[in-house]
């Protein structure tokens, strides 16, 4: 086990003891000043084995992923959403191309605004359509109006602060909602959850992770770079 690196300078652990005392617990600060997370960057020292630490100390394949929605509806949205891979707006940088414009006239917007909600409300709507059933999504293309509103609608929403203390509160096909301030926000659908990072299937985004990109991307974000938090229409 790579804590065995800390226990040169922490003091020996007992393995006749069981339990998570203070020389572990210090022997885990030591190991966690002393490496970084699977994106480079430090990890917290705070002595506790959570995800980041689990895969800096196995191998982040070692870390549980959960990929199954927790109802067929939100299943079927993931699986939508992942048929949309690929697609890029046409002309490059238009908020335009036939997909898109599809994406957004489901939500009634015109074409040439912003789409990653409108991405999302499609997704509903074609789970929805091919299960027989309504769709739930609020109808719209702004995503803080979504957050907004979720509620109303029936959803659950789960704070950030609440999904960083309790990541398993995350569940695939949850819709993510980012707040960049001044009314514009970013969002997407979870695709499947490992530890403390959520796998997404993102509208109007690419490989940078950005609000205003040209297609439909899977990306990889941390739990507490979600600034607002979850939507769950379980």
């Amino acid at each position: 086990m790579a804590l065995h690196l800390a226990q040169e300078e922490s003091g020996p652990l007992d393995e006749a003891n069981p339990n998570f005392g203070a020389t572990t617990e210090q022997a885990v600060k030591l190991f966690q000043c002393r490496n970084a997370d699977v994106f480079g960057r430090p990890l917290l020292e705070d002595g506790e084995i959570g995800a980041l630490t689990w895969a800096a100390l196995f191998g982040e394949a070692s870390v549980p992923v959960e990929a199954k929605a927790k109802t067929p509806l939100l299943q079927k949205v993931v699986e939508v959403a992942a048929s949309q891979l690929g697609v890029r707006e046409k002309p490059k940088n238009s908020n335009k191309g036939a997909e898109v414009v599809a994406y957004l006239h489901s939500t009634g917007t015109v074409p040439g605004n912003p789409w990653c909600c409108a991405f999302t409300y499609w997704c509903f709507g074609e789970a929805a359509k091919a299960l027989g059933v309504a769709n739930p999504m609020l109808k719209t293309a702004h995503c803080l109006t979504h957050w907004n509103g979720a509620k109303l609608q029936g959803a659950v929403r789960v704070h950030t602060s609440d999904a960083v203390a309790n990541p398993a509160l995350v569940k695939p096909g949850m819709l993510f909602i980012i707040d960049h301030g001044e009314g514009r926000g970013h969002t997407g659908v979870v695709e499947r959850v490992a530890g403390e990072f959520i796998h997404t299937i993102e509208g109007n985004t690419d490989g940078s992770g950005t609000r205003e990109g040209g297609g439909v991307y899977r990306l990889r974000r941390k739990v507490d770079t979600i600034n607002k938090g979850f939507i769950d229409y379980a």
